[in-house]
């Protein structure tokens, strides 16, 4: 079981990751897990990720379902499919090496919410589906669905709540694949489960602060907000590392 230290961390790390995610409508595992990851195995705090990712997702799935694009429906069933080769990787890699990667996927995602906007034409089913693919395998990898699927809607001129229910209704999908793969494939076990379980009041406490400040800020600031804290985060996991 972790330490007291860990639980600490783990606690402080869920806190600031589920309310980037009220705020923004995504970043909890990309900030989560890097964190996470200095002090359990990787897999582990994939595994954890994916458990919190689910557990608040379904308290929000109608609401999601009514707002959401339709392109979210394609890149959610692409996502579940992909999810267990991404576990299969993840199991094959030492676990530093598996930290280093985990972390150069945050800074990736950090990148790419900068990313000049394109119009708001639905892509074509073909890079709707690539998104999907591309999302489920870094589910299985890394707990993170979000480094394809953000630029997919951030990246496009839609209204902000669209993109935000959009992105959130592919995480739920994202999320139970990942629990369901995980388990299958022996990733998680019981008390891991359990601490990722007991972390879930904080999840429902930072989402509720986050919600509370969506729409009150401006995209402009949203955006920096956003990238500002994600970046730091993938940064300070590749620091530790080095």
């Amino acid at each position: 079981m972790p330490g007291i230290e860990q639980v600490a961390l783990a606690v402080l790390a869920t806190l600031a990751a589920a309310y980037v995610r009220g705020l923004a409508g995504f970043g909890m595992a990309i900030l989560l897990v890097p964190v996470l990851a200095l002090a359990i195995e990787p897999a582990e705090s994939v595994f954890i990720a994916n458990i919190l990712g689910l557990l608040i997702g379904l308290t929000e799935v109608r609401r999601l379902l009514r707002e959401s694009e339709s392109s979210a429906r394609l890149i959610a069933l692409a996502a579940l499919l992909a999810t267990p080769f991404g576990f299969l990787v993840l199991a094959s890699t030492p676990p530093d090496i598996a930290r280093f990667v985990i972390a150069l996927v945050a800074l990736g995602a950090f990148a790419a919410i900068f990313l000049p906007r394109r119009p708001a034409d639905m892509p074509g089913p073909l890079h709707t589906g690539a998104t999907g693919v591309a999302a489920g395998l870094l589910t299985g990898f890394a707990g993170m669905p979000g480094p394809p699927v953000v630029p997919y809607y951030l990246g496009r001129d839609i209204p902000k709540p669209v993109a935000r229910a959009s992105m959130m209704l592919v995480f739920v999908a994202a999320s139970l694949a990942g629990v369901t793969s995980g388990t299958l494939l022996g990733v998680g076990s019981w008390h891991i489960a359990g601490f990722g379980v007991a972390l879930f009041p904080v999840v429902l406490l930072g989402n509720w602060l986050g919600n509370r400040s969506f729409g009150k800020v401006g995209d402009r600031a949203w955006r920096i907000f956003t990238g500002v804290v994600l970046g730091a985060a993938a940064a300070a996991a590749l620091i530790r590392l080095v």
